[in-house]
């Protein structure tokens, strides 16, 4: 099973909208790894996204190119405060790769925790628009497989 850890996109500043929709240049990143990762044709049970306006942005930009056989949704437990044991267990219980657009913290202490088994850990540095590929190598461990920022690509 492969578990695809995406933080959103560069966002606008709670000042600038509330809501925090993508800037310009955070549309053009997610694009751009998007068009990237489009001729590995992955493929997904389900697209998972925290419901902020940033992250469901970012989550829809990926399913342009991105097979998703259930469909892109918006759910609980994916803040960037949340507990990440709840998340964890569900994702180690699917039988499915599943793609998780989330944020800060979240994102870092689950990657900690599904490699390390410590959420303090700090073992992947996120990026926004950046994606994270973790592979099931056995029941329950976790390894990194590959992570794409937008900074690596033309």
């Amino acid at each position: 099973m492969r578990l695809f850890l995406v933080q959103h996109a560069q966002a606008a500043s709670k000042q600038a909208d509330p809501e925090r929709p993508l800037t310009q240049e955070g549309r053009r990143d997610i694009q751009k790894v998007a068009a990237f990762i489009k001729p590995l044709n992955l493929s997904v049970g389900y697209l998972w996204h925290s419901g902020k306006k940033r992250a469901a942005q970012t989550a829809d930009a990926l399913a342009e190119v991105v097979e998703v056989r259930t469909e892109t949704t918006a759910r609980d437990g994916l803040a960037p405060n949340d507990d990440v044991t709840v998340i964890k267990n569900e994702i180690e219980a699917a039988q499915h790769d599943i793609m998780l657009v989330g944020h800060l913290p979240f994102l870092s202490k689950l990657a900690s925790l599904l490699l390390t088994g410590s959420e303090s850990a700090n073992t992947v540095a996120f990026k926004n628009s950046g994606i994270v590929c973790l592979d099931r190598c056995d029941e329950n461990q976790w390894h990194l497989n590959w992570m794409i920022i937008p900074e690596l690509l033309i």
